[in-house]
């Protein structure tokens, strides 16, 4: 099928993305490549992967004449079991830990290194699309960039996918709201907002452990989650987490669904890498927590709190079989009485994209430097300083004819202290960027994947708003059609202009933040490499 690109998209060189630009016509040769991208092919002759909500579907062809009737005479059945068409699959879905194969979840079903190297051959079969370096001559060795880059990107990609054309021409029938399902957004001055949870509480992720099961087939990292409004304590696997994220982007279409950890193609064992995705899982777990809508939602709440394995499954599968999802979460927000200025809106929301584009290209660069420094102290910097500290140490020689003389021993150990100073150099350097460099990765991770969903947002929004439009130039239909029309497009308009607003105030608390503690850490850093050369220098005395 063909697709129309409605932005520009660049993809991360090394990878298997395809950049693709705002007016082109895509060849899609693959819609099921997972995580909200799709696999196809430009005009240039360029193939690869590419969000689906930067693209829409589009119909160049006529379709096929219909096939012709046939008379089908139904066939006797011969054997006395049930018929696979009327079978309950619906019953099979119990969450247990045979459900899926460990590996085969954490890294799209790659399990030896022939296969990663396939996958990387292959633009991402598997619906993951790889950070650059990342799949670079895959050895199995752990280095800190294996990892398969998840992108968040609204699962969306047009108004209508949402059912959202429904929703706007009121042919959409739903239950009744209860009380606990309906969402307020209020007008605080000038802001559109969420409502602020009105018992707010914490997550802590800690205690990975690796277990087993399987008489010891099978491996998993376990993460134990601690909510503070009970204490009481939940394991949880990756996997779980992947399955909570899918539900959430799945019913909350107008909301940035804070991204997941990256998965990983080897080394999942590795300290080093289960501490790195303890850290990011917390950061998803505390901006869930903290967001208006999701810290109330359901299967949240059931995710951080359930115990039971009952009632755990049950819960997971109340949340598949939600109705309240895509447009049909509009249903559940009460917005206020006064109507909104639909151009204000309108210019109000594509700023707002030109300014996600533009910030999604400086997150990006921040990334990549961080990731650059990250990988020079932790080898070039640290191996310079101990090269320096080894030329040093050199110069510490006994020497028979001027060995008695207190001057020359002093001197020798001044010297050699010199040498074992700039070494310490070195080791501070491997082991500060999990104190600054990190906080700077982690914080770009977050918000890529947060910028990321935002297109699929606008997408939806600019779907309702066009649909107002066509409706109002077309004059069909009576008035208070229109008008119901208005109605439920500014349901929609409210709703993005709070999620807007909350991504705004996120964004300036978690920077400032952030980058404060990133500046603390770097003067407490060179502030003893100042102290370390200062106490050696002592060690010279008066010259």
């Amino acid at each position: 099928m063909k697709a129309l690109a409605l932005y520009d998209f660049d993809g991360q060189p090394g990878t298997a993305e395809l950049s693709i630009k705002a007016g082109e016509t895509l060849t899609v040769t693959n819609t099921d490549v997972g995580e909200g991208w799709w696999e196809g092919a430009n005009d240039s002759g360029g193939s690869g992967i590419f969000p689906a909500a930067y693209v829409e579907e589009v119909n160049l062809e006529a379709p096929p004449p219909p096939p012709p009737e046939k008379d089908y005479e139904p066939q006797t059945r011969t054997d006395d079991g049930p018929s696979p068409w009327n079978q309950d699959f619906s019953k099979s879905d119990d969450w247990d830990d045979d459900d899926w194969d460990d590996d085969a979840s954490e890294i799209g079903g790659i399990s030896t290194v022939s296969q990663a190297t396939d996958f990387s051959k292959s633009h991402m079969r598997t619906g993951r699309s790889a950070s650059a370096g990342d799949i670079n001559q895959v050895s199995g060795k752990f280095d800190g960039r294996s990892s398969i880059s998840r992108r968040s990107f609204n699962p969306f990609s047009s108004f209508t996918k949402t059912g959202g054309d429904a929703f706007i021409l009121g042919e959409t029938k739903i239950g009744p709201i209860t009380d606990a399902q309906k969402v307020l957004i209020i007008e605080s001055g000038s802001l559109i907002i969420w409502p602020e949870n009105p018992f707010p509480y914490t997550v802590a992720v800690a205690s990975p452990k690796k277990e087993s099961k399987l008489k010891g087939l099978k491996s998993f990292i376990a993460y134990q989650l601690t909510p503070s409004h009970n204490n009481v304590q939940v394991s949880r696997r990756y996997k779980h987490f992947d399955w909570l994220h899918e539900r959430l982007q799945e019913k909350f279409c107008l909301i940035a669904v804070p991204p997941l950890p990256d998965k990983q193609i080897s080394g999942r064992y590795e300290e080093q890498f289960i501490e790195k995705r303890r850290v990011q899982l917390q950061s998803f777990v505390n901006r869930v927590s903290r967001h208006p809508i999701l810290s109330r939602c359901d299967t949240w709440t059931h995710f951080i709190t359930c115990t039971d394995d009952k009632k755990w499954k049950q819960g997971k599968r109340k949340a598949e079989r939600d109705e309240l999802v895509g447009a049909n979460f509009f249903f559940t927000i009460q917005v206020p009485d006064q109507p909104l200025d639909s151009s204000v809106t309108e210019a109000n929301t594509e700023a707002f994209g030109r300014y996600c584009q533009s910030l999604e290209n400086s997150l990006k660069d921040l990334q990549i430097v961080s990731a650059e420094q990250m990988r020079r102290c932790q080898s070039q910097y640290r191996r310079e300083f101990q090269k320096i500290g080894s030329v040093f140490k050199g110069l510490d020689i006994p020497c028979d004819y001027d060995d008695h003389s207190e001057e020359s021993r002093q001197l020798r150990t001044a010297i050699r202290r010199t040498g074992e100073t700039y070494e310490e150099i070195g080791h501070l350097y491997a082991e500060q960027p999990k104190n600054d460099w990190e906080i700077i990765d982690n914080l770009m991770h977050d918000y890529r994947g947060l910028v990321g969903a935002f297109p699929g947002i606008l997408a939806v929004h600019k779907g309702a708003q066009q649909k107002r439009k066509d409706i109002e130039k077309s004059g069909v239909g009576p008035i208070d059609i229109r008008q119901s029309v208005a109605q439920r497009t500014d349901v929609i308009s409210y709703a993005t202009c709070a999620e807007i607003n909350h991504f705004h105030a996120e964004r300036a608390t978690d920077f400032q933040r952030s980058i404060k503690s990133f500046l603390t850490e770097q003067i407490s850093f060179y502030q003893k490499i100042v102290d370390r050369l200062q106490q050696n220098l002592a060690d010279y005395g008066d010259v």
